[in-house]
Parts: structure tokens; C-alpha cells; sequence
């Protein structure tokens, strides 16, 4: 009997796991990229919860930690860099976790350990999607035809595929109204290995991460956000720099620095919820299905364990691809639903406007820093938590 076959647009984090476990269990899988050659790059992800045993069952959990960001801990500083609270960092889900890497790395990772077989098509994009009975065609702008028993979307948020597929009513895209640029910026002598954030008026924020290549990884973000789609990098940093005007402690600096940072990349936060995360044939893995945002964190162990979880329903020999498609589905969502719910006022306490919200910000941190409240301190950063043991996967020749 041949092999199911499985497309899978998308080389980052959500396809590549997806690859792997498709892969193991026996299916020949190709992965079409966009980029013209794997993006290595990115900031900072972690993995917690459930994904951290999905990393152990690829047996990368030792080689992740090897990649680690080089970081120790997460303190809150203000205008003169003096910190003024610092979060919880102890056990594996704190505010830094234990598995902390960059995106690139990470996805590197997993690339590196993929079992024979997987092929890439890199530097072309989907441009049709025809699914039928029999299974589902994928055509490139190349010209590229693939026949497949699967096609898994695992693109951005803003996936251009996702609409071939999908009706405009199965996507619900919610602005979150904050807008976020990141860049590598060269280390200084005052870096050190903690990640320091701080907060200004009028909603703004300044970070600085350290990472294990002798550079610096630098956030900016602020609420309200810029409507910034569509405009050039030039475009884009002026305006952010007018945005920052008055900003203290390491604002001039960043910004100074963006000009000419080979690694800019600047977004506005949407999030992405959809009513199915499959039809047919095709079925939906990673941001392009449920963008989760940095202001719910947890994309990157989602995506990881996505991949796990889609291939080992369709491993079942008890369920057609239709119902092992809906399994994925119901196994998936109560770890997605945790994750994009915001708590009520997380935007308000993350991005104060005024003084008086700025101080009250510093009050609430110090209480909920403070050693009684630590406890729950330490759950505002836990994600893809789980008591639900996670489905078999039965792995060719194992």
C-alpha cells in the first residue's frame, strides 16, 4: 500500500512539526516555503506546558536547551534602568522559562532532526487549492502541481492561503490595536543576561533581551498601535520614532539602532479565530489558524504541539481522516480558547496612558511580586498547560 501523501505550506515552527510527526508515522510530506531558503532569525520563543513533552518525545528537549537565549530573568525597570520589580523566573513556565530560545533556533532545531524523507520546495507560494473526494491538489505560482491525501496551512496570521479555502464568515481577524517592532541591535557593555522592560506614558513599551550571538534583541511596543501595513521600513520607523519622542532609559538607543539593523520586523498584533480549523481535505496548524499574539504568548508551544497532535489522531486506525481531523480539532482547542482569552484589562495594565495608571502599574507589581502572591504571579505565565495526557502516537518502526 502506497504512502498518504501531505502538503504543508509553511517552514516555521507549526509545518515543521507537523513534518516531523507526519513523517514518523509514515506519510511522504512535502513543505513549501515562501523564503527562498530556510529563515533563520527571529526573537524570542519558549516552550511550556504540554509542548515540553512533545519536545521530549523528539528527543530535542537537551538539544533546545543547548540554544538557549542566554537568559537568566525578567526585571521591570524604570526611566534610569533601575529595576523596580522583577518577575518570577524559577521553574520551567516563569516569566523566562527554562526552554527559552530564538524563533530561528528552534526552528532550526527541529529541521535538523527531521527523519529522511521530507522534501522542501523553497522560494514559491500556494496559489490554488482544488479539493475533491479523492483528495486535494495544491498548484504553485511556479506552476507546480501537488496531489495530496492532506493539505495543512501552517503560514503566518496573515496567511493569503487560508482564504482559498475558508469563507470570509469562518475567520474572525481581531485587532488588538498594538503595534510591535522587533530588531538585533549590538550589545552594549550595561547588557546583561536579564530581559529588562519598561514602561512609559501614552502606552509605550521598551525591551531588551539578550541572546547567544554577542547581540541584543530589542522590542518596542505600544498601544494605541499604527495603522503600518503596507508601509516601507522607512515609512514605518519614522513613525514609531515619533511615537517614541520623549521616551527615556534605552529608547534612543533602539531606536538609533533599527536604521540600520539587519533584522527588523515590525507588526501590528491581530489575532486570529476561526469556527473550523479544517474542511475536506485541508486542516489549519500554527498562527494561520489561531494567532495567539505575544499578549497571549504560547504561539510557539501551541505550534509544536499541534503537529503532534494532528498526526497522531490521523495515526488512528480506529478513525477516517475526517474524524481524525475533528479529534485534532477537539484535542486542540481548549489549549488555543485558554490562550486568546485575555484577561479583562491585560491591555489596559499593559500599556498605561497616563502617570496615574504608570504608577498604579508599579503598585500592582510590587504586590504581586511581593512573596505571598508570588504563587500567583507565577500562573499569569503559564500556558499550553494540559492534565489531559496526550493522544498515542504509534511511530513507524517503533
Amino acid at each position: 500500500m502506497a504512502n498518504r501523501t501531505a502538503v504543508i505550506s509553511g517552514a516555521s515552527i507549526a509545518g515543521l512539526s507537523t513534518a516531523y510527526w507526519l513523517r514518523r508515522t509514515g506519510w511522504d510530506v512535502t513543505v513549501i516555503e515562501r523564503a527562498a531558503a530556510f529563515r533563520d532569525g527571529g526573537q524570542n520563543v519558549d516552550v511550556r506546558g504540554v509542548a515540553r513533552d512533545v519536545l521530549g518525545r523528539m528527543d530535542l528537549f537537551d538539544a533546545v536547551k543547548a540554544r538557549n537565549t542566554t537568559e537568566t530573568g525578567t526585571v521591570l525597570v524604570d526611566g534610569r534602568g533601575a529595576v523596580t520589580a522583577e518577575l518570577p523566573s524559577d521553574g520551567p513556565g516563569g516569566a523566562t522559562a527554562e526552554l527559552e530560545i530564538l524563533r530561528g533556533d528552534l526552528a532550526r532545531t527541529i529541521l535538523e532532526n527531521l527523519p529522511p524523507g521530507v522534501s522542501f520546495i523553497y522560494g514559491d507560494t500556494v496559489s490554488a487549492v482544488d479539493d475533491d473526494a479523492a483528495g486535494v491538489a495544491v498548484t504553485t505560482e511556479k506552476g507546480q502541481r501537488l496531489n495530496a491525501d492532506l493539505y495543512v496551512i501552517a503560514e503566518g496570521v496573515r496567511s493569503r492561503t487560508r482564504a482559498m479555502v475558508f469563507d470570509e464568515d469562518d475567520v474572525d481577524q481581531r485587532d488588538l490595536d498594538v503595534t510591535m517592532v522587533f530588531g538585533t541591535i549590538p550589545r552594549t557593555d550595561d547588557d546583561d543576561d536579564r530581559w529588562r522592560w519598561h514602561n512609559a506614558v501614552r502606552g509605550r513599551q521598551v525591551h531588551l533581551r539578550p541572546d547567544p550571538y554577542g547581540t541584543t534583541r530589542a522590542i518596542l511596543a505600544y498601544s494605541p498601535g499604527d495603522d503600518v501595513i503596507g508601509l516601507s521600513r522607512e515609512q514605518t520607523l519614522a513613525a514609531v520614532r515619533r511615537r517614541y519622542d520623549g521616551v527615556g532609559w534605552e529608547a534612543p538607543r533602539v531606536l538609533d539602532a533599527l536604521d540600520t539593523s539587519p533584522d527588523v520586523y515590525i507588526d501590528q498584533l491581530q489575532q486570529i479565530r476561526m469556527r473550523t480549523w479544517h474542511r475536506g481535505h485541508v486542516v489549519m496548524a500554527g498562527d494561520a489558524g489561531w494567532c495567539v499574539t505575544p499578549m497571549g504568548g504560547g504561539g510557539a508551544s501551541l505550534a509544536l504541539t499541534a503537529g503532534y497532535v494532528l498526526a497522531a489522531q490521523l495515526a488512528d486506525v480506529t478513525q477516517d481522516q475526517e474524524a481524525a481531523l475533528t479529534a485534532y480539532e477537539k484535542w486542540m482547542r481548549p489549549l488555543v480558547d485558554d490562550v486568546q482569552d485575555l484577561p479583562r484589562g491585560l491591555k489596559a495594565l499593559a500599556y498605561p496612558q497616563s502617570r496615574l495608571a504608570l504608577a498604579l502599574r508599579g503598585l500592582l507589581n510590587k504586590v504581586l511580586m511581593s512573596r505571598p502572591l508570588r504563587p500567583v504571579a507565577m500562573k499569569l505565565t503559564q500556558v499550553a498547560e494540559t492534565d489531559r495526557e496526550l493522544p498515542v502516537l504509534q511511530a513507524v518502526g517503533s
